[in-house]
């Protein structure tokens, strides 16, 4: 009854090692290219007053619809919404603490 405890026990941790180990490869951090995507992204949606059609800055950076997407999932200082007028076109928007404000 205790051995099978231990082995019980023993296989539990080893699973959870393993659930975590596959929680980390699923957060992949961004490599020194996407850093770089990353800033001129941020820089060209900046320049154009902090919003822009997905369509138009992914054409403007010359990437693949594959590349924009894992970069518009990596950075954390955009959102995606919906263009209001046509529902098929979204609009990505830089988060609102890094838009400065004109009062």
């Amino acid at each position: 009854m205790a051995a099978t405890q231990n082995i019980l026990s023993d296989n539990q941790l080893i699973q959870l090692r393993l659930i975590n180990e596959l929680r980390d490869a699923a957060k992949k951090k961004p490599q020194p290219a996407q850093k770089d995507r990353a800033d001129v992204l941020r820089a060209l949606l900046a320049a154009n007053g902090g919003k822009m059609l997905a369509k138009d800055a992914r054409k403007m950076m010359h990437l693949s619809k594959e590349r924009f997407s894992e970069l518009i999932k990596i950075c954390s200082f955009v959102e995606t919404k919906p263009l209001h007028s046509d529902k098929r076109n979204s609009v990505i928007i830089l988060k609102s603490e890094l838009v400065p404000r004109n009062y």
